[in-house]
């Protein structure tokens, strides 16, 4: 039975995707702060593990790794926005909050996955949420598009990396699906263009089932009329 480990898992993009895994028959390990929602979706499944933790705190995510053992496919998804502004009004707590979970958190669970797959001797896959951000940035998110460029760097580096223990990595850019973090972003534009998060989930899926000897380096799935292609 193959088994994926999904990072910020309780909401939206996260959740979507342990959703379908479990319906497709994967154990599924669900990593999030809020263990009273991974219970939730966890209820009813004998392949559901939650494992409540805080993807920036080193302690608890190799404590959750070592309960659910060398995972196949590691989805590399928790994150936040943070402050919307511009970088003279971005307080630094609040630049280094972002920095926290979207970078050094998803580096955390990128280090754990790929050990576990180095020492397991069977090769795996790490996918990195990057987001359309990862290409070009939304006004006054400073925090959030540096964070997701730099992702990047990580994705290539880890496919670099991984090369010689068969380790692929792969990085999915979403655009617009409707998470509780695209949510607050169209209350505040009412014409926001957005697509269902089961399309971003779909992606991660047809990313995990390939053969370790195929990888999509770089997936964009977005609502096709978001404001990503184009020129003023």
């Amino acid at each position: 039975m193959p088994q994926i480990l999904i990072t910020g898992a309780s909401s939206g993009i996260g959740r979507a995707t342990a959703e379908l895994f479990l319906a497709t028959g994967w154990r599924v390990g669900l990593i999030a702060r809020r263990a009273e929602l991974l219970h939730e979706i966890c209820a009813g499944h004998d392949r559901a593990v939650a494992l409540p933790a805080d993807v920036t705190d080193a302690t608890a995510m190799k404590t959750a790794f070592d309960q659910f053992g060398a995972p196949d496919v590691l989805f590399n998804n928790a994150g936040l926005f943070g402050p919307s502004a511009t970088i003279d009004e971005v307080a630094l707590e609040d630049w280094e909050r972002v920095l926290s979970v979207n970078l050094t958190g998803m580096f955390i669970a990128a280090r754990l996955a790929f050990g576990a797959m180095r020492a397991r001797g069977q090769g795996g896959r790490i996918i990195n949420n990057g987001s359309i951000s990862a290409h070009v940035p939304r006004e006054s998110s400073v925090c959030y598009t540096t964070t997701k460029h730099a992702i990047t760097g990580l994705t290539r580096s880890l496919s670099l990396d991984g090369r010689p223990f068969d380790i692929a990595c792969g990085q999915i850019d979403i655009g617009n699906a409707e998470s509780p973090m695209v949510a607050d972003l169209k209350s505040k534009q009412p014409g926001l263009d957005t697509m269902s998060v089961d399309h971003a989930a779909q992606s991660v899926l047809h990313m995990a089932q390939l053969p370790l000897s195929a990888n999509v380096q770089f997936m964009t799935v977005m609502a096709t009329k978001m404001p990503y292609i184009g020129r003023g």
